[in-house]
């Protein structure tokens, strides 16, 4: 039996909206985007109306970045994820074969190497996951089909195109994280046109495939950040009573002095004075929490992921490798 003429010429029409919904270049949004781009840097409209007709919505992306449902965070869980022998030894093989770029980034940043280490191990597991999606796929999906963060994701897509540009290279060629993260320390666009260095002096900054870069990147970053040579990121801490509460209210600020802290009932073992920290408490479902104290160089550490476990896991990555050397 025939579809009704009407039928096919709605599903025609369905396709059609759907595939200039796919098509960037012909939103008015991208175009919009094109035009100030134009005006902001040079960039020809023609040439990224051709660009943009190119890119493809990438589904995964979407799914990728949706909020995961609800459910108890476990420290013990994540940590986990990090902290195993596999890592650990991969970690201490990397050092030692980079061993003379992370003294220099050490002597040059003042940052210890065990964290520019930890940090590269978290990321990418040394390099070897450093993601599959086109960049300008990734980002522009996110840019234009995910409102909750379209404005961070329009700035990021703004410094992707200007770093290829610069670096003369084809826009199409670059992969990462589904996120737009790129290379060996995975920095976003943005970062990479601020704090990436060509730390193996060959005249060219390659986050991809340089580990000398890498390593130079990631000690810049800390640096610029404020990490503090010589500082200390972490202290072990007991707690008693329920003062504590109060200040252990999820934030990564360093802004609680050690008399307000003991005040609270939080025990710890020194701290100069005039210094301030954050009272973290990392929570495992159906066990005790671990209590710490974070220093100002744990707050340089969220700057990187603003995660109290992710700069904790750091930290731990980093004592376990360096004891492990």
């Amino acid at each position: 039996m025939r579809a009704p003429l009407a039928v096919l010429l709605l599903a025609l029409a369905a396709a059609q909206v759907s595939a200039k919904a796919n098509n960037y270049a012909e939103r008015e949004e991208v175009q919009n985007f094109i035009r100030e781009l134009a005006v902001r840097h040079s960039f020809t409209e023609q040439e990224l109306r051709h660009l943009f007709s190119r890119v493809r919505r990438a589904e995964p992306v979407l799914e990728a970045i949706k909020p995961q449902p609800p459910k108890a965070r476990s420290w013990e869980e994540y940590r986990a994820n990090f902290l195993n022998e596999k890592r650990i030894a991969a970690g201490a093989e990397f050092w030692k074969k980079h061993r003379r770029a992370l003294e220099r980034a050490e002597q040059r940043y003042g940052v210890p190497a065990e964290y520019i280490v930890a940090i590269i191990g978290i990321e990418t597991f040394y390099g070897r996951n450093t993601g599959r999606w086109r960049v300008v796929d990734a980002l522009t999906t996110l840019a234009f089909d995910y409102p909750p963060r379209a404005p961070y994701f329009r700035s990021e897509l703004e410094q992707y195109l200007l770093l290829a540009r610069e670096q003369g290279k084809d826009a199409f060629a670059l992969r990462g994280s589904y996120a737009g993260a790129i290379g060996i320390p995975q920095f976003m666009p943005g970062s990479t046109r601020r704090y990436a260095v060509d730390f193996d002096n060959n005249g060219a900054i390659d986050l991809r495939r340089s580990p000398v870069d890498a390593i130079g990147s990631v000690g810049n970053f800390l640096k610029e950040h404020g990490w503090l040579p010589g500082g200390e990121v972490l202290r072990e801490a007991r707690v008693g009573g329920d003062a504590w509460r109060a200040l252990a209210d999820g934030s990564v600020d360093p802004k609680h002095a050690a008399a307000d802290l003991r005040a609270a009932g939080v025990e710890f073992e020194g701290m100069p004075e005039g210094v301030r920290a954050v009272l973290l408490e990392l929570e495992t479902p159906d066990k005790p929490s671990e209590y710490r104290i974070g220093l100002h160089n744990f707050w340089v550490l969220t700057r990187y992921n603003r995660s109290a476990f992710y700069a904790s896991a750091v930290h731990d990555l980093a004592q376990a490798v360096k004891n492990t050397r």
